[in-house]
């Protein structure tokens, strides 16, 4: 009788779940519990691993998630808010898509081929620029979509609006500048593979020695040396002259964006930039107590760059010194405020003029390393707009206390969203369909949509005031310098009084902007 019981045990079993399973509430109520309790074992798992627990809903319905848009009130601050949709809709995600730490795994830390190879569906294909100094840095193209489905909607974009098309000379070029690892991730690739869809096109900046790029020079450049971007930059400018220029910048990449933009001021040839869960403050970063094991892995990652060139560098640094650093402020010392590097900057500024000249002879210490690395340290030279997206649950980034508000207050070139919820660099957002993509890719890019098509309506209207008071030929001398592909500076007339600030909940996306006297023109302060 038992064994009649026990052998026809199995197959009850299966008949009782399956009938169990007709009924929504029992499928519905085991997800949850399945969900419950994968959802305890990953705290359990942080806590045993020392890395920061945060609390992340069950559900978007859950969320009571915002977008807190902190910038001065301008025409264009006015004009995204009016037509970015996507600045006004929040990453909501649910458990485990919307924890920071399984967002970092999967979109930073996740394996990927480096250099020009078929990653991500998308293929690239590398150009190496030769430097003044004999360096070569590389700008890898996403050039095609290898995935065909992707391909069919990009020739068929929904609304027939994308910025760029396929040509010899592209119309909308998006420079792309990854973490001062320099390491490609999947949160990039994304990137790319999403603004070749909509039209863009994308090139990977890889700094010398980065991104399977040759160091042909036995030293690295410093957190915020620009000359580099500025030559690769340049390079672009002449060899597209009618493009676009735009950037992005990802993590710790944003210190050597936004050096390039306050440095440059308006000869930065950028249209408008980005910054994806950017570092503000280089010196208070490096000194930032990182969870052990991203500190680790980052060591473990940088200490593999430099042994590949160990033998190159030992000339300049002190190799074995740097492979046993605990800490990548320490290694960040060693390379570059060494008595080694002393001795290197002296002797190469015999054979530097000018502005080069002048940063390779300041005194090499930590403080005076930061002094002229700081990402900020001409941000009130930026003339261009720049949008910084940050997290509140950033676990690789100092305390949100510690963000500049105050210049997004007052200079009206920068603007900084703030989420409660997407980590660091991912932003995951629920599609609808089942499955997540990256709300912070969908910002940027329509964020570039929109902010040219503001250029371009305020360029119509510059052209109609020429002709209004000049005339068919003032217009034709005025038309070339406004279309000049330079920066939009703002200029903008001051009240004394009626000022406000758009940094509280109530100002996001929901009131009417008081309206105030702005012109954009194209002006050249260097």
């Amino acid at each position: 009788m038992w064994n009649v019981f026990f052998s026809l045990l199995p197959s009850l079993l299966l008949v009782l779940v399956t009938v169990l399973r007709r009924w929504n509430w029992i499928c519905h109520l085991a997800d949850s519990t399945v969900q419950q309790l994968g959802h305890c074992i990953w705290i359990i798992v942080c806590r045993l691993l020392k890395l920061p627990c945060f609390t992340v809903s069950g559900s978007t319905e859950e969320c009571q998630a915002e977008v807190r848009l902190i910038c001065k009130p301008t025409a264009l601050a006015s004009h995204l808010k009016k037509h970015c949709y996507t600045l006004a809709q929040p990453p909501l995600a649910r458990w485990p898509q919307a924890d920071p730490h399984f967002q970092i795994i999967t979109n930073l830390m996740w394996p990927t081929k480096e250099g020009a190879e078929l990653q991500g569906g998308v293929h690239f294909t590398r150009d190496n620029l030769l430097l003044k100094d004999g360096g070569i840095v590389a700008l890898d193209w996403a050039v095609s979509l290898m995935d065909q489905q992707a391909q069919g909607k990009r020739d068929h974009h929904p609304g027939g609006r994308f910025l760029a098309h396929h040509s010899s000379n592209p119309a909308i070029v998006v420079i792309i500048i990854p973490n001062a690892l320099g390491r490609v991730t999947p949160h990039l690739l994304m990137l790319c593979h999403k603004a070749l869809q909509q039209g863009f096109y994308p090139v990977v900046f890889h700094r010398r020695g980065h991104g399977g790029c040759p160091l042909t020079t036995p030293h690295y450049q410093e957190f915020g040396n620009t000359s580099d971007l500025a030559q690769a930059v340049a390079y672009l400018r002449s060899h597209h002259p009618s493009s676009t220029l735009l950037a992005v910048s990802e993590s710790s990449g944003s210190g050597l964006l936004l050096s390039y933009l306050g440095e440059c001021g308006s000869s930065s040839y950028l249209t408008a930039a980005a910054c994806i869960s950017p570092v503000f403050h280089g010196q208070l970063w490096f000194e930032y107590e990182l969870p052990w094991l991203y500190q680790w892995i980052a060591l473990i990652y940088r200490k593999f760059q430099i042994n590949r060139y160990a033998t190159a560098l030992s000339s300049v640094m002190d190799v074995a010194k740097i492979l046993h650093c605990n800490s990548l402020r320490d290694m960040e010392e060693l390379m570059f405020c060494a008595p080694k590097q002393s001795e290197q900057k002296i002797s190469d500024s015999v054979d530097n003029v000018g502005k080069e000249n002048s940063r390779l002879s300041v005194k090499l210490d930590w403080p005076s390393y930061w002094e002229r690395n700081e990402p900020l340290r001409d941000a009130d030279e930026v003339a261009v707009p720049v949008l910084c997206l940050c997290s509140q649950d950033d676990p690789l980034l100092p305390p949100l206390s510690t963000v500049p508000e105050g210049l997004f207050h007052n200079s009206p070139y920068f603007l900084l969203a703030v989420t409660q919820q997407g980590g660091h660099c991912s932003f995951m957002h629920e599609d609808g369909h089942g499955g997540t993509t990256s709300w912070s890719h969908s910002v940027v890019l329509e964020y570039f949509r929109v902010v040219s098509d503001f250029f371009k309506v305020e360029e119509k209207k510059g052209f109609k005031d020429v002709f209004a008071q000049r005339g068919s030929q003032s217009l034709r001398h005025s038309t070339s310098a406004v279309l000049s592909r330079r920066r939009a500076t703002l200029l903008r007339k001051e009240r004394p009084i009626r000022r406000r600030q758009i940094s509280t909940p109530s100002d996001k996306f929901t009131f009417e902007e008081e309206q105030e006297d702005f012109t954009w023109n194209r002006s050249y302060t260097r």
